[in-house]
């Protein structure tokens, strides 16, 4: 296995696997419309920040990747991209995604009286990198998620990043547990993700930071 810098002649098979990499975990989709989650995921990434993305490599094959942000007050921030992929592609009105959005509202009109928390960005100067890793189901286990994250803590290690933060589902434990595995801690609530569901089951929002 090789894990190497993204060259722009990965781009059309980055996006195919883009497609199926997290296949089986809460976090496989956001609302399953592929062209707009990519354009919030892979994207922005692979147009703004091609130096801060590496992939994976068996036999020739991408296996896996990882898309990072050394300072993510210089990147579009998550909530605008998902904005514009949602008016763009007209997402609410979708027969295919329509559910997600009813969903999204009533959780939103059910947390409000509430008070409880709602998933959102993540600003704080003490861990100003952010990065998200996915990896096709065939290589889990093979030690490309490894490989990646080592790749890219190094990396920051050698700029004297302060720190790096992800975002991942708090049921998502295999991603919990792995993210632990190598350094970051959880930090703060676990707010709800509007919309989204695995097994009929709402979802929360686990933010995880890393220090050198």
């Amino acid at each position: 296995m090789e894990v190497r810098s993204f060259a722009e002649t990965d781009r059309d098979e980055l996006r195919e696997l883009f497609g199926r990499a997290g296949e089986g975990s809460p976090s496989a989709s956001i609302w399953g419309h592929l062209e707009s989650e990519a354009a919030i995921y892979l994207n922005p990434y692979m147009d703004l920040a091609p130096d801060s993305l590496f992939v994976a490599v068996v036999d020739g094959a991408l296996v896996g990747y990882l898309t990072g942000c050394p300072d993510s007050s210089e990147f579009p921030r998550e909530s605008e991209r998902m904005t514009r992929a949602i008016k763009k592609h007209r997402l609410a009105f979708q027969p295919k995604t329509a559910g997600f959005f009813g969903r999204a509202m009533i959780d939103m009109a059910v947390a409000a009286p509430r008070r409880e928390p709602t998933a959102g960005d993540f600003d704080d100067a003490r861990w100003p990198a952010h990065l998200h890793i996915n990896v096709a189901p065939e290589a889990r286990g093979t030690g490309a998620a490894d490989e990646l994250m080592n790749r890219w803590l190094g990396r920051l290690t050698e700029i004297r990043s302060p720190g790096c933060h992800l975002q991942t589902l708090a049921e998502n434990t295999r991603a919990v547990r792995f993210f632990e595995r190598m350094g970051f801690a959880g930090y703060g609530p676990t707010p709800l993700v509007p919309g989204l569901r695995y097994g009929g089951r709402r979802l929360h929002q686990q933010t995880m930071v890393w220090s050198p």
